[in-house]
């Protein structure tokens, strides 16, 4: 992750990307759907950004687990930084719903089952920072905050992907509901779509990425690590 996290050229495929799904998720034409109209184009921002999320919750997940296998401080400070933008770009990616659950279904919050399991998620997400931020010692609050990542990660499952489908829901895919792939007729929305989701995922590692640099060249200071 190191290595890749030092090159270049992912970043200025993510700042391309950017720039298209900027000008065609504002500009380009739209199906004509029922109830969701122009709102529809929120599809580019706010599902990509939970894309983004997830990811790097995963890659978290992946250098929590080499940190425990081999404690290296490097593999905590990728686990932890990825994890910091994954609950941003998880903050985002709710705020936008809420604007989007406004305009179509009327209200900012609808109590609805993914709603409430995606701000369960986060709360747990934010549990693993202030878990952090109590534990001075370095080396155990690696392992410890590490453990608590492979349990934070797990949850994801049940609390987006098995409890809002068991529940009536307003989410399309959830609670019976058919998905946007039913409606895209035309596949219009994939032309953009698909661009977002690997921008979004890209920026949100190229912002992970920064933070891990100056973590890294902190403990360097601090003579933890080589």
């Amino acid at each position: 992750m190191l290595k890749f996290i030092y090159q270049r050229w992912w970043k200025y495929v993510a700042i391309l990307l950017m720039l298209y799904v900027l000008t065609m998720g504002f500009l380009y034409k739209v199906p004509d759907l029922d109830i969701l109209n122009e709102t529809i184009r929120a599809l580019h921002f706010h599902v990509p950004m939970w894309f983004g999320m997830m990811i790097l919750f995963l890659i978290s997940l992946i250098h929590s687990i080499r940190y425990l296998r081999g404690g290296d401080l490097r593999q905590d400070l990728i686990a932890v930084e990825m994890a910091n933008v994954g609950i941003l770009f998880g903050v985002l990616g709710l705020t936008t719903g809420m604007v989007w659950a406004n305009y179509t279904w009327g209200d900012w919050w609808n109590g609805d089952p993914k709603q409430n399991m995606s701000a369960i998620l986060l709360l747990i997400y934010f549990s693993y920072s202030v878990l952090r931020s109590s534990i001075s010692d370095p080396e155990k609050r690696g392992r410890i905050s590490a453990v608590y990542n492979i349990f934070a990660f797990c949850a994801i499952i049940p609390l987006l992907f098995i409890i809002p489908r068991i529940y009536d829901s307003l989410h399309p895919s959830n609670g019976g509901n058919e998905g946007f792939v039913v409606y895209d007729l035309d596949n219009s929305l994939r032309l953009v779509f698909y661009p977002a989701v690997i921008g979004f995922t890209l920026i949100a590692m190229w912002a992970a990425s920064l933070r891990i640099r100056t973590r890294i060249l902190n403990y360097k200071l601090l003579k933890l690590i080589d």
